[in-house]
């Protein structure tokens, strides 16, 4: 089979749309029990994962960061602010802006989160190398889908 045809190929198992799907879930799986101990959804810890690597920061940087749209990361912050672990607030410089911070509670679960991100690796089996590999290669992917989406 050559290139041209391998590349047009409607076989669910050959899609790699499909594959990265099939990661993500498997990965999130993976996960879920870690989380399920935080009491967090997997949304919920990328947005965390934000906001303890930069302290505070408009909700629009927040969704630029997650590359996620503002209507789906209004709801996240909204359920984390019930939960007491993040504040949200208006910027005193600029009153259309908001902006979100952890609380206190919120940063205690920073320390009980660290053994997440090395789940992975314990349970697949995966090196440190591989995985910088999978994620770099996941990275080029994103930049190229996205600038051709931009294209279009």
């Amino acid at each position: 089979m050559t290139h041209q045809e391998d590349a047009g190929s409607l076989l669910l198992d050959e899609q790699l749309c499909f594959a990265l799907y099939a990661a993500q879930r498997a990965v999130t799986a993976a996960y879920r029990p870690l989380l399920d101990e935080l009491g967090l959804t997997y949304p919920q810890y990328l947005v965390l994962l934000v906001l303890w690597e930069r302290d505070e920061t408009t909700v629009k940087e927040l969704a630029a960061a997650l590359r996620l749209d503002y209507g789906t990361v209004s709801p996240l912050l909204k359920r984390l602010a019930a939960a007491g672990l993040v504040r949200r607030e208006r910027s005193a410089r600029d009153e259309r802006s908001v902006l979100v911070a952890c609380t206190e509670r919120g940063r205690e679960l920073r320390e009980r989160a660290a053994r997440v991100p090395g789940a992975l690796l314990t349970t697949t089996g995966l090196g440190a190398p591989e995985v910088a590999r999978l994620r770099e290669e996941l990275w080029r992917l994103t930049e190229r889908a996205e600038h051709a989406s931009t294209r279009h």
